[in-house]
C-alpha cells in the first residue's frame, strides 16, 4: 500500500464492522487498515454485527463515525434503523458511512442519503475517487471533536449512570486533560470513598487475553445477576502513523448487556502497555457505580508489570509456547501476578508447561512450603464453551477479590476438579480424513488406469496371436508374453473380463436374470 498523506486535526475514533448476516469482511478489513494508516483509532467489531451491537459500541466508545459494509441485501432497513437508533439514544452526531458494491442501487443510495446517512460509497465512487480518496473523504467528514469543554454537570450525570456522559467525559479526559483537571481531581476524591475492586489482566500479545476476559465477563453476569461490570481495554498505537487497531471487541460476545460497559483506549505512546488515561478512567467508572472494573492491558514483554500498580488483583495470561523453561525466569509478571492463566491449554506440551510455570511461580513467590500443584496457575481454553479450567480460574479470581478487597460477594458458580481438555469436532488422529479420502480416490484411479492399460495390452496380444495363428506362424513368444501380462492383471479384474460376455448377454436379454 502506498504512503497516504492525510492531515487530521482531531483524534478520530471510528467503529468498523460488516453488517448482520454478512460474512464478507474483506472490504471492511481493507478500509480499516487504510484508516489506521491515516492515524485513526479503529474499534473493529468484525463481521455479522447487528445494529444494536454497533450502536452500543459507538456510544460507549464515543466515536465520531461508524463505517459499515453491507452486502446482504437488507441495507435500506439496516442503515435507516442504525441512524434512527443513534438519534433515539442521543448520539445523532455520530456519522454513518458505508458501502455495499453493486448490491446498493443508485436510487437506494439517494434514499439513504436523504434519510441522514453521511455517505454510502458506490462502485462509481470507487472508480472516481479510489480507495484512498474514499477514506480521505470519510476522515474529512469525521474530523471533529465530540467534547472539548466541561459543561459543569458531568459528575451528576456520571453518578446517575448516563452512558453518553460517561463516554464523552472519558474522551475529554483523554484528549483535553488540561481542560478536565477539575473533573479529574473531583473524580479522584469521590473514587477514594468507593470500595470497587479492580482486576488487572495482562499478558503477551496473542495469548488470548480478550477471549479470556469475555469468558470471565460471561460467568460474572451469570453468577451475579444484580451486579455491573466495566472493562477498560488498552491496545498499542502505531509509532509511525499514530493510528491504532482497538480490536478487543472482536472477541467480546458477553459485553452486549445493560450491566456491562466497555471502553477501548490506544496507548498513544511507545513502549507502554497502558494509557495515561487509565487511572482517571478507573476513578470515573468507580464514581459511576460499577461493581467491578477490569483493566486489560496491551500485549507486554518479559519485563513489564505496571498493571500491578493499578489493580487489586493481577492476572497474567500466557500460553504453553514460551520456549525453554529458562524463559520463565525472565517474565517479571509471574513474580507479581496473583493468578496465572495458561491459556490455549489444548496446545501440545501444555501439561509440561503447566508444571514448569507452577514451579516458577513457587520460586518467584517463595512458597516452598506448598506443592507446585497448589500454585494458582490454571490451564484454560478460552475458546471452548464452559471450559472447566476457565470455570476454576473464574472462581479463583472471585475468591481472591473477596479476600483481598473484603467483599461480601457469594459466588454460586460451580466448579469441578476436571482439567481443561479440548473437545474435538474432529479427533486429532483424523484431522487428515479429507486428505485420506482424496488420496484413496487417487490411488484407486491410478489402479484403474494401470489395469486398463494391462487389459488393453493383453487383448492386443490376443488379437495378434489369433492373426498369426490364422497364417500358420509361430506364436510361442507372444503367447508367453500374453500369459505374463494376463497374470499381471488383478484377480477381480480378470473375473470381470472373463465374465464380460455373460454379463453383456444378461443385460441384452429381454428379462434380466
Amino acid at each position: 500500500m502506498a504512503t497516504i498523506e492525510q492531515k487530521i486535526t482531531n483524534k478520530i475514533r471510528i467503529v468498523t464492522a460488516a453488517s448482520l448476516f454478512d460474512g464478507h469482511d474483506a472490504s471492511i478489513n481493507i478500509m480499516r487498515r487504510i484508516l489506521q494508516s491515516q492515524g485513526a483509532e479503529v474499534i473493529h467489531l468484525g463481521h455479522n454485527r447487528s445494529v444494536q451491537e454497533i450502536v452500543d459500541a459507538a456510544i460507549q466508545e464515543d466515536v465520531q463515525s461508524v463505517a459499515i459494509t453491507s452486502y446482504q441485501g437488507g441495507h435500506i432497513e439496516f442503515f435507516k434503523y442504525m441512524y434512527d437508533l443513534l438519534e433515539q439514544r442521543g448520539a445523532g452526531h455520530i456519522k454513518i458511512f458505508g458501502g455495499g458494491g453493486g448490491t446498493i442501487l443508485p436510487d437506494e443510495l439517494d434514499e439513504l442519503h436523504n434519510h441522514g446517512i453521511a455517505r454510502l460509497y458506490s462502485p462509481e465512487d470507487g472508480r472516481e475517487m479510489g480507495l484512498v480518496g474514499m477514506i480521505r473523504d470519510l476522515l474529512h467528514q469525521s474530523d471533529f471533536a465530540t467534547k472539548t469543554e466541561s459543561s459543569g454537570d458531568e459528575l451528576t450525570q456520571i453518578q446517575a449512570g448516563d452512558v453518553n456522559a460517561i463516554a464523552q467525559t472519558l474522551t475529554l479526559i483523554e484528549n483535553y486533560p488540561e481542560k478536565a483537571e477539575k473533573i479529574i481531581a473531583d473524580l479522584a476524591t469521590l473514587a477514594a470513598k468507593k470500595h470497587v475492586p479492580v482486576l488487572g489482566i495482562t499478558g503477551t500479545g496473542g495469548a488470548g487475553k480478550s477471549s479470556l476476559t469475555d469468558e470471565l465477563v460471561r460467568r460474572y453476569v451469570t453468577d451475579f445477576e444484580d451486579k455491573t461490570i466495566a472493562i477498560i481495554s488498552v491496545d498499542p498505537s502505531k509509532r509511525k502513523t499514530g493510528g491504532a487497531l482497538l480490536g478487543d471487541r472482536i472477541r467480546m460476545n458477553a459485553i452486549y448487556n445493560p450491566r456491562v460497559y466497555m471502553r477501548s483506549f490506544a496507548t498513544r505512546q511507545a513502549h507502554m502497555a497502558l494509557s495515561k488515561t487509565v487511572v482517571p478512567s478507573i476513578n470515573l467508572l468507580k464514581v459511576a457505580g460499577f461493581d467491578l472494573i477490569i483493566v486489560e492491558t496491551a500485549g507486554i514483554g518479559q519485563s513489564d508489570s505496571e498493571i500491578t500498580e493499578l489493580a487489586d488483583v493481577s492476572v497474567y495470561v500466557m500460553t504453553p509456547e514460551y520456549g525453554a523453561a529458562t524463559q520463565l525466569e525472565k517474565i517479571d509478571m509471574i513474580d507479581f501476578a496473583d493468578l496465572v492463566a495458561l491459556n490455549k491449554f489444548d496446545k501440545r506440551g501444555a501439561l509440561d508447561a503447566l508444571r514448569d510455570v507452577q514451579k516458577q511461580y513457587q520460586r518467584g513467590h517463595g512458597k516452598f512450603d506448598q506443592k507446585p500443584s497448589e500454585m494458582p496457575v490454571y490451564g484454560t481454553i478460552a475458546s471452548q464453551f464452559n471450559d472447566p479450567g476457565t470455570n476454576s480460574f473464574y472462581r479463583a479470581i472471585i475468591d481472591k477479590l473477596v479476600e483481598r478487597c473484603n467483599l461480601d460477594w457469594q459466588s454460586g458458580y460451580e466448579i469441578s476438579a476436571q482439567m481443561s481438555e479440548k473437545i474435538h469436532i474432529i479427533p486429532p488422529d483424523r484431522v487428515r480424513y479429507l486428505a485420506e479420502i482424496a488420496e484413496t480416490s487417487d490411488r484407486y484411479k491410478q489402479f484403474v488406469d494401470k489395469q486398463v492399460g494391462l487389459a488393453r495390452q493383453a487383448f492386443q496380444l490376443r488379437g495378434t496371436i489369433d492373426l498369426l495363428k490364422s497364417q500358420q506362424k509361430n506364436t510361442a513368444e507372444l503367447e508367453q508374453l500374453f500369459d505374463d501380462t494376463w497374470r499381471s492383471i488383478d484377480k477381480d479384474c480378470q473375473d470381470i473380463l472373463d465374465n464380460w460376455d455373460a454379463k453383456k448377454q444378461q443385460y441384452s436379454d429381454e428379462f434380466f436374470k
